[in-house]
């Protein structure tokens, strides 16, 4: 145990060594600016972050912007960013934020407040008002600006369920019919795999958010927290249903193999391999989706749109609202450590301009979080599937925003593992993960439901 402490600790300095390497060109000339991003393994957000960088430097003549792309998976990108942070010589001026971690590295002290810029930003009244929450702390203050938001429903394979036999306008009602779909195609396409529900520690947040919360908050209208008690829901039998449906889709022979499920790059596995290659047929994801197949994608595949199939997510027995989606977001965010702080922001204002933001919702397949985009013809116009998708914004859900989330969400991904690999039932799954609850925020911040 020992050893492994001391090599983890190893890799983990080694790691902050290479990127205080890839990105010494810092920022304490007070003109040049680092901005760091995830790098998808897709052209497009590189093509999205240079053209803002190409536009801003044009803008303003004489400041300088260091891009540092990250090609990792999501979870690994989380720790390669949180490495950069914790070092003055490394930490980025500016910097692509799950909105789920921001309160917790607005805590950790990774963030710079913003509320003064944005206060003196016209744009900033474009902003929904859920979007400019999405960027704010603990204390109230804001954080980091939306660039998009996303919801969460099924895509599904046409061809692959007319030799099914199913209906290629599918809207299944509830979870009963979703797995009974998975069935048919296992008994009738061979050589298919019938359905991808993200599962798992490899999958991260995917495992998490696209997976278990999909299943979860359309079985409880809670899920994982009460807000009106600020207390996290143990004992849920919402949550062993969830795990029972794993359960079905994993040891019953429906899902990807543990090969795919326990690799780093799951998800791009999936909607870069699996799917475009006609080797599944459901899949529970995300409006982004899409981009990985558009021209300047990570797989371009023009078929996609007459072979993919989209419907909402059903809830547990079709209960009201009938379907269930989730939403989250990324944000750009000003690093606490940066000696450029009015250039940072002077190029998050410009990057999430209206111009720049309406490319960004097109070319990424994102909801936008400005009005002015989303009245945009050419918005509507540029994804077939953009319609559908903002539709799922009315039943939409969203994560916990505290500290404890990324806690809770990694002994989420423990008990679908435990379950998806046969190692525990559902039921001891559950009690396991409400002890790992307990351990991390205590019992008297805890609910029985």
């Amino acid at each position: 145990m020992k050893r492994s402490r001391i090599l983890a600790a190893a890799v983990a300095a080694s790691t902050l060594v290479a990127l205080a390497g890839c990105s010494s060109s810092g920022s304490s000339d007070g003109k040049t600016i680092k901005v760091a991003y995830q790098d998808f393994g897709s052209d497009l957000m590189s093509v999205f972050m240079n053209k803002a960088k190409k536009g801003f430097e044009a803008a303003n003549p004489g400041e300088k912007v260091t891009l540092v792309p990250i090609k990792a998976a999501e979870n690994d990108y989380y720790t390669k960013l949180s490495l950069m942070n914790r070092s003055a010589a490394t930490a980025p001026d500016v910097l692509y934020e799950d909105t789920f971690l921001i309160r917790s590295d607005a805590q950790a002290g990774y963030l710079e407040p913003l509320d003064s810029y944005v206060a003196k930003w016209g744009d900033w009244s474009q902003f929904y008002d859920n979007a400019k929450d999405a960027g704010k702390g603990d204390d109230g203050k804001i954080y980091g600006v939306s660039m998009g938001t996303d919801t969460r429903g099924l895509w599904y394979n046409k061809d692959i369920f007319a030799k099914a036999g199913l209906p290629t306008d599918w809207k299944p009602t509830s979870w009963t019919e979703v797995l009974d779909a998975a069935k048919t195609i296992k008994a009738k396409v061979p050589g298919v795999t019938p359905i991808n529900i993200f599962s798992g520690k490899a999958g991260g947040e995917a495992s998490s958010m696209q997976g278990f919360e999909m299943l979860l908050y359309g079985a409880s209208e809670n899920g994982l927290y009460d807000a009106s008690s600020s207390k996290w829901i143990t004992g849920s039998k919402a949550f062993t249903d969830s795990l029972d449906v794993l359960k079905d889709v994993y040891q019953g022979g429906l899902g990807p193999s543990q090969e795919v499920t326990s690799d780093t790059n799951y998800q791009n596995i999936v909607t870069s391999q699996l799917l475009p290659q006609g080797k599944l047929a459901i899949n529970l994801d995300g409006s982004w989706v899409s981009n990985t197949w558009q021209k300047g994608g990570a797989t371009p595949w023009p078929e996609w749109n007459t072979v993919m199939g989209t419907a909402p997510m059903p809830t547990q027995t079709g209960d009201k609202p009938g379907s269930i989606s989730m939403s989250g977001g990324w944000t750009l965010s000003m690093g606490s450590k940066s000696k450029a702080k009015d250039e940072a922001f002077k190029f998050i204002s410009y990057a999430l301009n209206k111009e720049n933001s309406l490319d960004f919702a097109i070319q990424l397949s994102q909801i936008p979080v400005r009005k002015d985009v989303a009245a945009d013809p050419s918005y509507a116009k540029a994804n077939p599937t953009s319609e559908f998708f903002s539709s799922l914004v009315a039943v939409t859900k969203f994560r916990p925003a505290t500290p404890d989330y990324s806690k809770i969400s990694n002994g989420i991904q423990v008990a679908m593992e435990s379950v998806m690999t046969g190692q525990q039932s559902p039921a001891e799954a559950a009690k396991a993960y409400d002890d790992t609850v307990v351990g991390i925020v205590g019992k008297d911040k805890t609910s029985s439901e």
